[in-house]
């Protein structure tokens, strides 16, 4: 197994503006994954940052990532998918001698992540084989409980199951990717469209207080006080 520890920027971003280099905590917010996987890495050079932002680049660097190249442009538009992101580090690195036959995703938008974790998932992923293995938490809503779905007239039914199930804890437990560490085989992904689509993916779950996701100023307050709980 060879690890690919990368760490995706784009320059821009709508929902905050300069998000992945603003100040969290009293570095950039990127800084936070850098230092994640660098804890985790056997080699810095494995500890990769693809952007498309000079700046963004210079903040990697700095903080000891790797930082080859810059993104092609049409890697770095909001359409641009994370598949074709991963696709593109691991070939280019490769083209190199890289030889990486894994990824391990580190999104700058979960600076809370504990390295522990990202061990755990690794190691579950060395003993399972997956085609990934993926950090999650309970859904926010259920399909079998208060999830529904749109009929052909209109009507609302309920999304899964036959609308028995009349308590939260009698509903079967659904998980939703928290975004903060994915481990996943390069080979299998080149081979399905999304992630979704892997035909083999394992869940390893983490402490809620890691699983904050930044797209917003209000997650960037609670980041800021939950990192000032550790």
């Amino acid at each position: 197994m060879k690890p690919l520890f990368l760490i995706p920027a784009r320059g821009g971003s709508k929902g905050v503006p300069g998000k992945n280099i603003r100040i969290l905590g009293g570095k950039p917010l990127i800084v936070h994954s850098i230092e994640h996987a660098l804890a985790v890495a056997d080699d810095p050079a494995d500890v990769v940052v693809t952007t498309d932002s000079e700046a963004i680049a210079d903040v990697g660097r700095r903080a000891g990532a790797n930082v080859p190249w810059l993104r092609p442009a049409r890697l770095a538009t909001d359409t641009a998918g994370s598949r074709e992101v991963m696709l593109h580090a691991v070939d280019a690195l490769n083209a190199e001698g890289g030889n990486y036959d894994t990824i391990v995703l580190l999104q700058p938008t979960s600076p809370l992540r504990n390295p522990d974790d990202i061990r755990r998932a690794i190691e579950l992923f060395e003993q399972r084989r997956p085609d990934m293995v993926v950090s999650v938490r309970p859904a926010a809503t259920n399909p079998y409980y208060n999830a529904y779905e749109c009929e052909a007239d209109g009507r609302l039914r309920i999304s899964k199951g036959d609308g028995t199930v009349t308590r939260r804890q009698d509903a079967p437990p659904v998980w939703e990717f928290d975004g903060a560490i994915y481990v996943i085989n390069a080979d299998s992904l080149r081979n399905a469209p999304s992630l979704a689509r892997l035909g083999n993916i394992l869940p390893l779950s983490s402490s809620a207080r890691h699983d904050v996701d930044i797209d917003t100023e209000l997650d960037f307050l609670i980041a800021e006080q939950l990192l000032k709980q550790q």
